[in-house]
């Protein structure tokens, strides 16, 4: 049904595409079986001309994925088994080395800091075994080796 007011044309086709919405999922993927190859072209065509907006595109999400919680998270569970530290739940640890307030050595209360000062909270282990021990102030830490 044609539509002069571009207003009630949009609300039609806003309830058109709620009414109808299975069917519509359905063509879609219908489409996308038939046009395989020329959908990957497409994307390929895209790729190759915004290779730089992409980039960026990238690095802004990289970017704001390591200031959220998970980023966060993932970073330092990496930085750990890179340091040898084996562990069965490194989700548990992360939490343990989170809710640790104070080193479990001198009891100092422990501070997260982009710099390493004396009280920067550490995970203790043993080099050898990879086996955790402790967390720990960064004074603390250095002294057992």
């Amino acid at each position: 049904m044609p539509y002069k007011d571009p207003e009630k044309k949009k609300e039609y086709q806003k309830e058109y595409r709620k009414k109808n919405k299975e069917k519509i999922q359905e063509q879609i993927k219908e489409y996308r079986e038939q046009n395989k190859e020329k959908i990957k072209e497409q994307n390929k065509e895209y790729r190759k001309k915004n290779k730089e907006k992409i980039k960026e595109h990238q690095k802004e999400y990289h970017k704001e994925y390591q200031q959220s919680p998970a980023g966060k998270k993932s970073t330092r569970i990496s930085h750990w088994k890179g340091h040898g530290i084996i562990s069965d739940d490194y989700d548990a640890l992360y939490k343990r080395f989170l809710e640790t307030t104070n080193c479990e050595l001198c009891n100092c209360e422990l501070t997260v800091d982009k710099r390493h000062t004396s009280t920067t909270r550490c995970l203790d282990h043993d080099h050898e075994t990879g086996e955790v021990r402790n967390v720990l102030c960064n004074a603390c830490n250095i002294k057992r080796g």
